[in-house]
């Protein structure tokens, strides 16, 4: 599958945002997820656990001779801890009373897997949500957008109305830095500037 007639990578996952933000900037892909387990070593940092596993993907998905290939992740860090999806209702509750109130981390890896080599670099940036009351998390988790986002929200979606405050990438909150995905990419050979005039 590709978003465009001539794709000129492939993406190494099936995230419909990578996909619209890449789109953005006018990158085709060849969607390509890979299968990974994306449990976290023992005593692993958050930052050494993304960039893992963004280079995991983009290598797994990469043919040789093929079209260089993008591998991303994102976790949402508390205190250290990686907030990870949630499993249900009350997973994903906990984990917004845990992050309202108070400032957190977001760090996305992207790696990208070409003739330079495997690529990647780490952003991190700083989201602080407002307090949130019991009701308002009820009413969020029925609406379904936490069930699938790192973190239990979604910045770009309804989580929107509880952000306050962001230090960083709106796009890797999202789930692709954009300025430093369009460097790898650069250093890969894919030509973003002559696509975009031409």
């Amino acid at each position: 599958m590709s978003t465009s007639s001539s794709p000129c990578i492939c993406l190494a996952s099936a995230s419909p945002r990578r996909r619209e933000l890449l789109a953005g900037i006018k990158v085709g892909v060849e969607v390509r997820p890979v299968d990974l387990d994306e449990t976290p070593f023992d005593g692993e940092a958050p930052e050494a656990y993304v960039t893992r596993l963004a280079c995991q993907k983009a290598s797994a998905g990469h043919q040789p001779d093929g079209l260089p290939t993008l591998g991303a992740d994102t976790a949402v860090v508390r205190n250290g801890e990686i907030l990870g999806k949630p499993a249900d209702a009350e997973h994903a509750a906990a984990m917004l009373r845990s992050l309202a109130g108070g400032t957190h981390e977001v760090m996305t890896a992207v790696a990208v897997c070409g003739p330079a080599g495997l690529l990647s670099t780490c952003v991190r940036s700083r989201v602080t949500l407002r307090e949130i009351d019991e009701a308002e998390i009820v009413a969020y988790w029925r609406t379904g957008e936490p069930a699938d986002k790192a973190g239990g929200y979604a910045i770009q979606g309804l989580g929107a109305v509880f952000v306050t405050h962001l230090e960083g990438s709106y796009s890797a909150v999202v789930g692709l830095p954009l300025c430093e995905t369009a460097d790898l990419l650069s250093r890969q050979g894919v030509p973003l500037w002559n696509r975009l005039v031409s």
